[in-house]
């Protein structure tokens, strides 16, 4: 089969990870296949803070339960209250991505960069989760300096990287998707 197809159809949402560190080269290519992501104009309008830091991954994990837990929904209350969940899965690298807020399409451009990522780390037999949760934690204004966001840019979501330490099957694709008009 071809790799990319099958790198598409093999990358699963991993949640559990080895804790040893990501080697730089593959991190350097991950990277580099999200910088090729398509975008509105060819703004390339995102910016990638990788966090490498345990303490601040656990920080931006417990902060964004604090307020997940406040929230009206049951299952935010009750992930946010579980003190065995940790919104990284302890995942040793973190890759934030943020939008150029005066871009034409900043959150759809950097969805694709972050479907780049997905598909460069499965490519790399790296396990990686998109995590939207974290939103909780980029609302808090006075923790934003920690993640160097440039002056313009905010961010929007965030992907775990690592080794994978488990291996998901597949979940059922739905079949009626598509409809065609020949």
């Amino acid at each position: 089969m071809n790799p990319v197809l099958e790198a598409i159809k093999s990358r699963r949402s991993i949640r559990k990870y080895r804790p040893e560190p990501l080697k730089d080269p593959e991190l350097e290519a991950i990277l580099e296949a999200a910088a090729y992501a398509p975008s509105a104009h060819n703004e390339q309008s995102w910016h990638f803070t990788v966090v490498r830091n345990k303490d601040l991954i656990d920080r931006m994990s417990e902060k964004s339960k604090e307020l997940m837990a406040s929230q009206d929904s049951d299952w935010l209350k009750e992930m946010g209250r579980n003190k065995m969940f940790h919104l990284f899965y302890h995942a040793p690298a973190v890759i934030v991505v943020s939008m150029r807020k005066d871009a034409m399409s900043p959150l759809v451009d950097c969805s694709a960069a972050i479907e780049n990522i997905l598909l460069a780390a499965e490519s790399l037999n790296i396990g990686s989760c998109w995590i939207g949760l974290v939103r909780y934690y980029f609302s808090i204004k006075e923790e934003l300096p920690r993640l160097k966001v440039p002056e313009g840019y905010e961010p929007c979501y965030a992907v775990a990287l690592g080794y994978k330490d488990q291996a998901p099957g597949a979940k059922p694709r739905k079949k009626d998707a598509v409809s065609y008009i020949d």
